[in-house]
């Protein structure tokens, strides 16, 4: 296996799945309220939510997270039930190398509704392939204008702190 990172994974799913589909794209997003390696306004303003996974431990301890579970009692330890879909998420994808998955990994996705992208390396490049599509969540509620513009203003901060970044690494000529 190559050197798989998540950022690696994300622009490729980024610039080749999401891209055509999508008004905005922002990685390591809290704007749903949890944490998304992607986050994706579509163009009917609907969120897609993509995780990213480098190895089959990370994956496994996803359906975990606080996102797939709500509490039935407020502040209280007790009862918790699974949700389908992380809240305000129409789409949920799992991300991860295509040489890392076998199908008995389907028992532990964190939901039968979240859909599955294998990626690999072919002739120098990235590959996207959805093995499995994700489930409408037909509940979700559109966006507005409003937090769509929100989330593309915190997309415009990050690239130009990417750039900051890059600078901060490049050497002078």
């Amino acid at each position: 296996m190559s050197g798989w990172s998540e950022g690696k994974i994300a622009r490729a799913i980024a610039l080749q799945t999401l891209a055509k589909k999508c008004v905005v794209l922002v990685d390591r997003c809290n704007w749903t309220g949890h944490e998304c390696d992607v986050l994706a306004v579509t163009t009917d303003l609907r969120i897609i939510d993509v995780e990213v996974k480098i190895s089959r431990a990370d994956f496994k301890a996803d359906a975990k997270k606080d996102k797939w579970w709500h509490r039935m009692t407020w502040g209280e330890p007790g009862p918790r039930q699974h949700r389908p879909w992380p809240p305000k998420v129409w789409k949920h994808y799992v991300a991860m190398p295509r040489d890392l998955w076998d199908d008995a990994l389907f028992a532990f996705m964190p939901s039968p509704a979240s859909g599955l992208l294998l990626v690999r390396e072919h002739r120098g490049r990235v590959e996207v392939n959805c093995h499995r599509r994700a489930t409408p969540n037909r509940d979700a509620d559109r966006i507005s204008a409003e937090q769509a513009v929100d989330i593309a203003r915190l997309a415009n901060l990050r690239m130009w702190d990417a750039y900051a970044a890059r600078e901060r690494t490049e050497v002078p000529a």
